[in-house]
């Protein structure tokens, strides 16, 4: 089995970054609602704090590092036209979508909504962070505030949702496609 500089690639931003920054999204839920919301401030320690902080930045890392190589690494392979005559689109995935009506729809829906959805999750992320930074323990004495940054990080984990399972469904319709199977079984 051979990997190549695209596949491996495109399993370092999605798998690599973007599996890796949803996973932290649930521990990041918990722990901010638990750290905002609790009434005692003997429940949060300093130390408690200062890892959530550390939690919250290699979030921001993960999530702008699966944009960027999203969007400057694997999206211009996706988007490459192949020459003139050729007829293995197996390294084209965009013309490889267009070129079946049944597959068709994961790049005019899937692939123009992932590209624009996937930038809301590292915006998201970093005003989260940045906030928490900001306020610490005293986010819990603003209430609009402690439900703007909620509100931000289910949007995040929302956008990286959406942006994962739709890039996890074209790479898969993509290369099955390829291997000329039209329907899942």
């Amino acid at each position: 089995m051979e990997i190549t500089a695209r596949a491996l690639w495109t399993l370092i931003h999605g798998l690599g970054f973007g599996a890796l920054y949803l996973l932290a999204c649930s521990g990041m839920l918990v722990e901010l609602y638990r750290f905002a919301i609790t009434s005692s401030s003997s429940e949060s320690t300093p130390g408690q704090e200062r890892f959530l902080k550390i939690y919250l930045l290699t979030m921001v890392v993960l999530a702008w590092a699966a944009v960027l190589t999203g969007a400057y690494v694997v999206y211009p392979w996706y988007r490459a036209a192949p020459p003139p005559g050729t007829t293995d689109l197996s390294m084209f995935p965009q013309r490889l979508l267009m070129s079946s009506p049944t597959t068709i729809a994961w790049h005019s829906l899937g692939m123009e909504w992932k590209e624009h959805v996937a930038w809301l999750a590292p915006i998201s992320i970093t005003m989260v962070a940045f906030v928490f930074i900001k306020y610490g323990r005293d986010l819990k004495n603003h209430r609009q505030l402690r439900a703007a940054v909620l509100s931000f990080a289910v949007a995040s984990f929302v956008a990286a949702g959406i942006a994962g399972f739709c890039g996890a469904m074209i790479k898969l319709t993509s290369t099955r496609r390829f291997r000329g199977v039209t329907r899942f079984n």
